[in-house]
């Protein structure tokens, strides 16, 4: 069963689609790819038609794998399609934490531009201006900066901790930042760098793609709050003007 809602917060259109699945989560995690990688590649088409090129920033994590596939297979023009990471752990490149190392497995086959944005280093810092100073020689805003939710409610690499403030609000004209979570994700103990929050907002289209009913109810809290919500996602997205494009299965 397919059920669309949309809602105003904040002066963002909320468009979100629920997808809902009654009895076969593996039927409604389909249907989920399906619309995820038809309205990605939808934005990608309408960029290169409007401009010629086509920038991208796509997220890690284990709920785009089946979406990158549906997505890849798309017959697009992907020499002229640049893709880079929301946020990348500061990881040798053939790390299995490494998230550009996953996006280029999935699409420089294709023929798309991969660019990473971290490097393994010790210093956070650095490694954050590294990352700006590369994003920097980029066509921008990107035509898209697609989002994930965190059980935390962290969203690309904006944590709590005592680099939070450096992503909310750096500069609008800084693109990336370095942050040492704290504390450190189980998952992924490592520094890692991010996208800023106005590098975030800067896109053309946002979209945040989320599966399971807890980090529904989080993000639904988060969009409530709004600037006052303690939870990263909600204090990026209080901020956001453009429509944001929510897409969940259970």
């Amino acid at each position: 069963m397919r059920a669309v809602a949309g809602r105003q917060q904040a002066g963002a259109g909320i468009h979100a689609q629920l997808v809902a699945g009654v009895g076969d989560v593996q039927v409604a995690h389909r249907e989920l790819a399906d619309a995820v990688a038809g309205d990605v590649g939808f934005i990608i088409e309408s960029a290169l038609d409007a401009r010629g090129q086509a920038l991208i920033a796509l997220p890690g994590g284990k709920t785009p794998l089946p979406i990158y596939e549906k997505l890849a297979a798309m017959p697009i023009k992907w020499k002229h399609v640049t893709i880079i990471p929301t946020d990348d752990r500061l990881v040798a490149v053939d790390n299995l934490l490494s998230n550009v190392a996953m996006l280029a497995r999935a699409f420089i086959p294709k023929g798309a531009r991969v660019l990473p944005i971290a490097t393994e280093n010790s210093d956070h810092k650095a490694a954050g201006n590294a990352a700006d100073a590369r994003l920097q020689d980029l066509h921008w805003p990107p035509d898209l900066v697609w989002l994930g939710v965190g059980g935390d409610g962290h969203t690309a690499s904006i944590f709590t901790g005592p680099d939070f403030d450096d992503a909310l609000n750096a500069p609008k004209a800084r693109r990336a930042v370095g942050v040492l979570p704290n504390p450190l994700p189980p998952e992924a103990p490592v520094a890692r760098v991010t996208l800023t929050r106005h590098s975030i907002l800067s896109a053309r289209t946002l979209m945040i793609v989320l599966t399971g009913n807890d980090k529904k109810a989080l993000l639904e809290q988060a969009i409530k709050d709004g600037p006052l919500s303690p939870l990263p996602v909600g204090r990026v997205l209080a901020e956001a003007e453009q429509p944001i494009d929510i897409h969940w299965a259970a």
